[in-house]
Order: structure tokens, then C-alpha cells, then sequence
């Protein structure tokens, strides 16, 4: 088994602390360590250092470099852009496939909270085991304990060669309004879908080559010129590429803390609040002011106020309810990114 630490992305929802030049992936929003260093040892506790690899653009090898430096030039993937899962996935494969290595992968977000690494260790290798016998992906699915908007949903349904312990996928959903997610974690084997997944190098060629042809023959046969050809790539996520498509797709139930820190108030369910239920970093004063998330590198005075996200750093200021944070990153994308 190899770790594969998906580490691309821009992580606009954080937006101002995470920027196009300094995303979340390596910030360090909840500890001492930033979340790409987490990630790193996470897998380290228990697999070889030789057996984890990080999957980067171009822009970001310089910051990955820096923060993990352990990490030697035969452990990195580059993408020329980002583009999204699908592409930088399809790359991967290559790489493993053209080393003759069809080891199974672990495909993992570097961006994640975990609290339990020997639970995810011990998932993993059931879902290795899968994997192999399958010729399947097989995803860690994620027991909801609440209507959560911001996160992709799996649907499944038991299979006859399994026990409770892996399930056959029947339905990726993806994130629903509140009144479908209220309907949904009353259901039976529903799983939040932990953006982890896992397969041998093999597996993911073959469904490129079935579901999205014309992709795999332009990453394949450009290996060596993927530069010029990664603009004609779409933007597009594994999920919908190629795993929504799939005929063979499992799921393993979890058990320990996760949570992706795709939003601000998700560092409410990792970080410890004050009196008044605030989180707070940097010089900040609160008066009459409750459940408030606040981030900031100037002094800051909040009075009188409650649930909102205060945050700001050099590259900007934002102000924004709670309830409206979904909402960050589509007007980052559309008013300051590049799409």
C-alpha cells in the first residue's frame, strides 16, 4: 500500500487566511503544525517513508518542499495546473503503471482532520484487501451526526460476500439543501463521503479508458509534453469523472473524528472555544459577543454580535454569517481566482 497525498487544491472557502499563493493545505489552522504536516504523519505513524508520495502543482512544489522536506524528488507528482481530481488522478496511475508498480494507492485530501491515525490504518487495510479482490474502488464512508450541507453523501446498500463492515455503493449524492440532508441521516447506511478512496493504479486506467476515453488518451500519449495538453483537460473531480460512473464501488464504515475543514465552522468541531462559544486568533476583544469564529491578524473588537466570521489578513477582509459561508468561495472564484 502506498499513501498518495492529494495536496493541489486552493481551499478558497478560507479566504483571506487561504490564498492562491498560500492554500489551506499548508496553513496551520488548528495546532503548531500546518494541515499538509498532519497529513504526512498521519500516514508515517504506521507506513514506511518510501510509501508516501504527494500528488502538487507546480506552484506549490517550493511551499511543499519547505514544510515537508523529508520528502525527496521520487515522492513527488507534479500536475502542470490545477484541475481538478480527475486529471491529477489519471497522472498518478501513469506514473505507478509506467514503474510496472500496480501497488494499491490510498488517495487521500491533504487537508483533513483525523484524530484516530491507527483507525484509519486499520481501514485502510481492510479496504486494501477489497480493492485487490474487487478490482473496485472502494471509499471510507463517514457516519453523519448532524444535517450537514457542505458534504457529499454516499447511499448503500449491504452486500452478500460482506458483513457490516463494507457495504456496495448505490448512489453518490452530492451536497444536498437542508431538507434533503435532514431526510438522508435518517436513513440506513448513509455515509458522509470522506473525499478518501482507494484502488490499485490498474483499476483507475481501466475506468479511464472506459468512462472518460478521451482524457486518458490525451494525458497517455502526451506524458512527456503535459504542459501543452493540460489546458484541453476539463475540470473535473474524480467523483463525478469516474467513481459516480463505476460498476465496482465499496464503502468501508469509519468510526474516529473526521472532518474536512472545507469551511470556517469546521474549526468549531476541532478547536476549543471560549465562555461565550467564540474561536478566536490574533489580538481580538469581545464584548456581548457569542458564537463568533475570528481570525485576524490586526486588533480586532467585536460588540454586540453573534455568528458571524470575522477574518482578515493582508490579502483582504471578510464579514460574513455562518449560515451564508458556502457562499466564500464561489465569489472568490468568480471576483479573484482564475477558473
Amino acid at each position: 500500500m502506498k499513501a498518495i497525498i492529494l495536496a493541489g487544491g486552493q481551499g478558497g472557502r478560507f479566504w483571506p487566511l487561504s490564498s492562491e499563493d498560500m492554500p489551506k493545505q499548508f496553513l496551520n489552522l488548528y495546532s503548531n503544525e500546518t494541515m499538509i504536516q498532519q497529513t504526512y504523519k498521519r500516514f508515517r505513524n504506521w507506513l514506511p517513508a518510501d510509501k508516501v508520495f504527494v500528488v502538487t502543482t507546480e506552484k506549490y512544489l517550493p511551499l511543499l518542499m519547505e514544510q515537508l522536506p523529508e520528502i525527496n524528488n521520487q515522492q513527488i507528482i507534479l500536475e502542470p495546473d490545477q484541475k481538478d481530481t480527475a486529471p491529477c488522478i489519471a497522472i498518478t496511475a501513469l506514473y505507478f503503471l509506467n514503474k510496472e508498480d500496480d501497488e494499491v494507492l490510498v488517495l487521500a485530501p491533504s487537508d483533513q482532520y483525523i484524530d484516530d491515525s491507527n483507525s484509519l490504518r486499520d481501514a485502510l487495510f481492510l479496504a486494501e484487501e477489497v480493492a485487490i479482490s474487487e478490482k473496485s474502488f472502494v471509499t471510507l464512508g463517514v457516519t453523519p451526526n448532524k444535517p450537514e450541507t457542505g458534504y457529499g453523501y454516499i447511499q448503500t446498500k449491504k452486500d452478500a460476500k460482506y458483513d457490516s463492515s463494507v457495504f456496495q455503493v448505490d448512489t453518490f449524492i452530492e451536497k444536498p439543501d437542508i431538507k434533503t440532508a435532514e431526510k438522508l441521516i435518517k436513513e440506513e447506511n448513509i455515509f458522509w463521503n470522506s473525499g478518501i478512496f482507494i484502488c490499485k493504479p490498474s483499476t483507475i486506467a481501466a475506468n479511464f479508458r472506459t468512462l472518460q476515453a478521451d482524457m486518458w488518451k490525451l494525458i497517455s500519449e502526451n506524458q512527456n509534453d503535459l504542459k501543452a495538453v493540460y489546458p484541453l483537460l476539463p475540470k473535473v473531480s474524480i467523483d463525478y469523472a469516474i467513481l459516480e460512473k463505476a460498476e465496482a464501488v465499496y464503502t468501508i464504515p469509519v468510526n474516529f473524528n473526521w472532518d474536512d475543514l472545507g469551511v470556517w465552522t469546521g474549526l468549531e468541531r476541532v478547536q476549543v472555544s471560549d465562555d461565550n462559544n467564540n474561536i478566536v486568533r490574533g489580538e481580538v476583544i469581545t464584548t456581548s459577543t457569542q458564537n463568533c469564529i475570528v481570525y485576524t491578524d490586526k486588533k480586532t473588537i467585536l460588540i454586540g454580535v453573534e455568528d458571524i466570521i470575522v477574518a482578515s489578513t493582508e490579502n483582504g477582509l471578510v464579514v460574513c454569517h455562518k449560515s451564508k459561508e458556502q457562499q466564500i468561495k464561489k465569489i472568490i472564484n468568480q471576483q479573484f481566482l482564475k477558473e
